[in-house]
């Protein structure tokens, strides 16, 4: 490499670094100030907020009195100790996995760095982090940064037990695999162990080293490891609500991945696509690598090719570490484009390993692709600062308004369904009605203002006093939501108890 080579990489190399730290900036900026979006991130940080509150570490909760079982507690746990910490707010809820997302890009950084030096470990992360997907996800309430945390980390471990340096690394790895399980176990379930298990058995079939695998790693023992950092939960979680294993291993280990448009989900609903769509997830999950690599391999078509690869069969581990869990999902038809997140560590290897094998200017290729993904970040995270456009996601605003408001007491009610925002935002303080007809009985005597409905636009005046309610005013409009102000038109029963008892 000449020297005006050299100097132009070190300053791409800079940039790398500037655009990753405004990436982060931005990152956190996005935690601290936009709501916990409906449905997926109110719901979960509501089941953190209420594991926190309620001190059960044992049954995550959808709602009172409903135990959550479609997920293990791993990212609830992690979600109510940083409310515990912190406080009840979105930045507390979002940090455990924006951790999980750096620990992810940590192994991504060693892994590369150990093989074949920094500049590989640099490209890699550079690539991971850059990644929409990723980007999203690892500040996003979700158990996904968990699930993947662990799969990265079982990845990891199994190969340096092979690979170990000494015999105590070795050991160290070898014990790390099986922890990773175990967490595995707890993050997502049995579909943790199929995420690196499938990989794993194909590379060890295909490369003959069943002899070093069973001398690498106490599987004996580990195994026991395991199972003893999983099991126990798993046996109080069915003591405490039974019926929970049966749901959560039949329902969601079976029929979710078998069963198009499964009726059986007991918190919402099956997502319903054509088989095959997990490619097109991993797609859009990579940009915007996947329309940058295609263009980069056109620019360097003329040069040299890079020789062969000296580590083939570090290349086939990658290779079915990305491919693996997407022939898996492939069949599958009630999935979401998170189910590609699992592939994007391998897939940030592969592209480091290739890109530096093949240019010079592969950290231009990066920085370039690095700007694109702050320039999305900033498009999407202001499109979501939009006031319209959080009120339609997210009850924050409404709820807002609601405690300026309500001085005395008066409460806060929804007719049908109720956003799990307003149930993480009023900390469980929301009434939530089956019809009009149930609000009189939450009021007090007639008069003034004795409580707030959240009305989906078209609700009318004239059904309000068709259940014995009087509109009073609009607080305001959040969305297709009105906050109004109501009161009763004629005595409710909550009122006739209390006249009763003044006599």
């Amino acid at each position: 490499m000449s020297t005006d080579s050299h100097a132009a990489q070190g300053r791409a190399r800079r940039w790398i670094l500037v655009l990753l730290a405004l990436m982060m900036l931005a990152r956190l900026a996005a935690m601290g100030g936009l709501p916990l979006m409906d449905t997926t991130e109110a719901r979960y940080g509501e089941v953190g907020r209420k594991m926190a509150e309620l001190g059960d570490w044992v049954t995550p909760w959808h709602d009172t009195g409903v135990p959550f079982w479609g997920k293990p507690p791993l990212s609830f746990w992690l979600t109510a100790a940083s409310m515990r910490l912190l406080g009840v707010n979105e930045f507390a809820a979002r940090l455990p996995h924006l951790l999980c997302g750096l620990l992810i890009a940590a192994l991504v950084w060693q892994f590369a760095r150990r093989r074949a030096g920094e500049r590989e470990a640099l490209l890699a992360t550079s690539m991971l982090l850059g990644s929409t997907l990723f980007f999203v996800s690892a500040g996003a309430v979700m158990t996904d940064a968990a699930l993947v945390f662990c799969t990265t980390l079982a990845m990891f471990a199994f190969w340096f037990a092979l690979h170990a340096r000494d015999g105590a690394e070795r050991r160290w790895m070898g014990w790390l695999f099986f922890i990773a399980q175990g967490l595995g176990l707890l993050a997502k379930g049995p579909v943790a162990v199929v995420l690196s298990g499938l990989p794993l058995l194909l590379w060890i079939v295909i490369e003959k080293r069943w002899w070093q695998t069973w001398r690498g790693l106490p599987w004996l023992r580990g195994s026991l490891l395991t199972l003893a950092i999983a099991a126990p939960w798993y046996v109080l979680a069915e003591r405490h609500t039974p019926g929970f294993l049966t749901y959560f291993l039949v329902g969601e280990h079976w029929h979710r991945f078998v069963t198009p448009g499964w009726r059986g989900d007991l918190y919402g609903h099956a997502h319903e696509f054509a088989r095959g769509t997990i490619w097109g997830f991993a797609w859009g999950a990579l940009l915007p690598w996947s329309l940058l690599l295609p263009l980069a391999a056109w620019c360097w078509r003329r040069r040299e090719p890079a020789g062969p690869d000296p580590e083939p069969a570090l290349r086939l581990y990658l290779l079915l570490w990305l491919l693996l869990p997407l022939a898996f999902f492939t069949a599958a038809r009630n999935i979401i484009w998170t189910y590609a997140l699992p592939s994007l560590p391998a897939a940030a290897l592969l592209m480091a390993r290739w890109m530096a094998r093949r240019s010079a200017w592969a950290e231009h290729w990066v920085a370039a692709g690095l700007a694109v993904s702050l320039a999305g970040a900033a498009v999407g995270f202001g499109r979501l600062g939009d006031a319209q456009r959080q009120h339609e996601r997210s009850a924050r605003g409404l709820v807002a308004a609601y405690q300026v408001r309500s001085q005395g007491g008066q409460p806060l009610m929804y007719v049908g369904r109720r956003p799990f925002s307003a149930a993480f935002y009023s900390q469980n303080q929301v009434i939530q009605l089956g019809g009009l007809s149930e609000a009189a009985g939450h009021l007090g005597a007639p008069g003034d203002c004795q409580g707030y409905l959240a009305l989906a636009q078209g609700e009318s005046r004239g059904e309000l006093a068709a259940a014995g309610l009087q509109w009073l005013f609009t607080v305001g409009r959040f969305g297709d939501v009105n906050l109004v102000c109501v009161a009763a038109t004629r005595a409710n029963g909550r009122a006739a108890g209390h006249e009763a008892a003044k006599r």
